[in-house]
Protein backbone atom coordinates (compact mmCIF):
# COMPACT_ATOMS: atom_id res chain seq x y z
CA UNK A 1 0.00 0.00 0.00
CA UNK A 2 1.73 3.22 -1.07
CA UNK A 3 1.59 5.88 1.65
CA UNK A 4 2.83 9.45 1.82
CA UNK A 5 3.77 9.24 5.52
CA UNK A 6 4.47 5.89 7.18
CA UNK A 7 3.84 7.07 10.75
CA UNK A 8 0.55 8.73 9.83
CA UNK A 9 -0.45 5.58 7.92
CA UNK A 10 0.44 3.39 10.88
CA UNK A 11 -1.78 5.48 13.15
CA UNK A 12 -4.69 5.39 10.69
CA UNK A 13 -4.55 1.66 9.92
CA UNK A 14 -4.14 0.65 13.58
CA UNK A 15 -6.24 3.23 15.43
CA UNK A 16 -9.01 3.78 12.89
CA UNK A 17 -9.22 0.48 11.00
CA UNK A 18 -8.16 -1.83 13.83
CA UNK A 19 -5.16 -3.47 12.15
CA UNK A 20 -2.21 -4.68 14.24
CA UNK A 21 1.49 -4.21 13.54
CA UNK A 22 3.14 -7.39 12.26
CA UNK A 23 6.57 -6.05 11.25
CA UNK A 24 8.28 -2.72 11.93
CA UNK A 25 11.96 -2.78 10.99
CA UNK A 26 14.23 0.10 9.91
CA UNK A 27 15.25 0.07 6.25
CA UNK A 28 17.53 3.02 5.58
CA UNK A 29 15.57 6.22 6.12
CA UNK A 30 12.25 4.32 5.99
CA UNK A 31 10.75 1.25 7.64
CA UNK A 32 9.58 -2.21 6.57
CA UNK A 33 6.17 -1.68 8.14
CA UNK A 34 3.35 -4.20 7.79
CA UNK A 35 -0.05 -4.45 9.42
CA UNK A 36 -2.54 -7.30 9.58
CA UNK A 37 -6.29 -7.46 9.99
CA UNK A 38 -6.85 -8.99 13.40
CA UNK A 39 -9.55 -11.36 12.21
CA UNK A 40 -7.44 -12.47 9.21
CA UNK A 41 -3.91 -12.19 10.60
CA UNK A 42 -2.77 -15.35 8.79
CA UNK A 43 -3.87 -14.22 5.33
CA UNK A 44 -4.02 -10.41 4.99
CA UNK A 45 -0.85 -8.35 5.41
CA UNK A 46 -0.43 -4.79 4.11
CA UNK A 47 2.97 -3.24 3.53
CA UNK A 48 2.74 0.49 4.30
CA UNK A 49 5.30 1.48 1.72
CA UNK A 50 6.81 4.98 1.56
CA UNK A 51 6.44 6.83 -1.71
CA UNK A 52 10.14 7.04 -2.58
CA UNK A 53 9.68 5.97 -6.22
CA UNK A 54 8.36 8.73 -8.52
CA UNK A 55 6.30 6.47 -10.86
CA UNK A 56 4.52 5.06 -7.79
CA UNK A 57 3.68 8.60 -6.61
CA UNK A 58 2.28 9.43 -10.04
CA UNK A 59 0.17 6.24 -10.06
CA UNK A 60 -1.15 6.85 -6.54
CA UNK A 61 -2.05 10.47 -7.33
CA UNK A 62 -3.75 9.52 -10.61
CA UNK A 63 -5.99 6.98 -8.85
CA UNK A 64 -6.79 9.49 -6.11
CA UNK A 65 -7.58 12.29 -8.59
CA UNK A 66 -10.20 10.21 -10.42
CA UNK A 67 -11.63 8.64 -7.26
CA UNK A 68 -10.54 5.03 -7.81
CA UNK A 69 -9.88 2.99 -4.66
CA UNK A 70 -6.39 1.51 -4.44
CA UNK A 71 -7.87 -1.52 -2.66
CA UNK A 72 -11.14 -2.83 -1.29
CA UNK A 73 -11.95 -4.61 1.96
CA UNK A 74 -14.87 -7.03 2.31
CA UNK A 75 -17.44 -6.77 5.07
CA UNK A 76 -20.25 -9.09 6.11
CA UNK A 77 -22.23 -6.14 7.55
CA UNK A 78 -21.33 -2.92 5.78
CA UNK A 79 -23.72 -0.66 7.72
CA UNK A 80 -22.34 -1.84 11.07
CA UNK A 81 -18.74 -1.51 9.85
CA UNK A 82 -19.36 2.02 8.59
CA UNK A 83 -20.97 3.00 11.91
CA UNK A 84 -17.99 1.62 13.85
CA UNK A 85 -15.45 3.36 11.62
CA UNK A 86 -17.36 6.66 11.82
CA UNK A 87 -17.18 6.38 15.63
CA UNK A 88 -13.39 6.00 15.25
CA UNK A 89 -13.22 9.16 13.13
CA UNK A 90 -13.04 7.73 9.60
CA UNK A 91 -14.49 10.18 7.08
CA UNK A 92 -16.41 8.59 4.22
CA UNK A 93 -16.85 10.00 0.73
CA UNK A 94 -20.63 10.03 0.47
CA UNK A 95 -23.01 7.33 1.61
CA UNK A 96 -23.30 3.60 0.97
CA UNK A 97 -23.96 2.89 -2.72
CA UNK A 98 -26.11 -0.10 -3.60
CA UNK A 99 -25.65 -1.92 -6.90
CA UNK A 100 -27.24 -5.17 -8.12
CA UNK A 101 -24.78 -7.49 -6.32
CA UNK A 102 -22.83 -5.30 -3.92
CA UNK A 103 -23.06 -2.40 -1.50
CA UNK A 104 -19.96 -0.24 -1.16
CA UNK A 105 -18.58 2.99 0.21
CA UNK A 106 -15.32 4.89 -0.29
CA UNK A 107 -13.09 6.63 2.25
CA UNK A 108 -9.61 8.17 2.39
CA UNK A 109 -6.76 6.79 4.50
CA UNK A 110 -5.26 10.29 5.13
CA UNK A 111 -2.07 9.09 3.37
CA UNK A 112 -2.95 9.62 -0.29
CA UNK A 113 -5.26 6.65 -0.94
CA UNK A 114 -8.93 6.06 -1.48
CA UNK A 115 -10.12 2.75 -0.03
CA UNK A 116 -13.44 0.94 -0.35
CA UNK A 117 -15.53 -1.28 1.89
CA UNK A 118 -17.87 -3.70 0.14
CA UNK A 119 -20.57 -6.18 1.11
CA UNK A 120 -21.77 -8.81 -1.34
CA UNK A 121 -25.56 -8.90 -1.59
CA UNK A 122 -27.14 -12.34 -1.54
CA UNK A 123 -29.37 -12.38 -4.60
CA UNK A 124 -30.45 -15.99 -4.10
CA UNK A 125 -28.97 -16.96 -7.47
CA UNK A 126 -26.10 -19.04 -6.12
Amino acid sequence: MPVLDQQKALEFYTQKLGFSVKQDEPVGEHRWLTVVAEQNAATVELLLEPMAFEPARVYQQALFDVGIPITMFASDDLAAEVALLRERGVEFKGEIMEMPNVKLIHFEDTCGNILALAEQIDTGNS
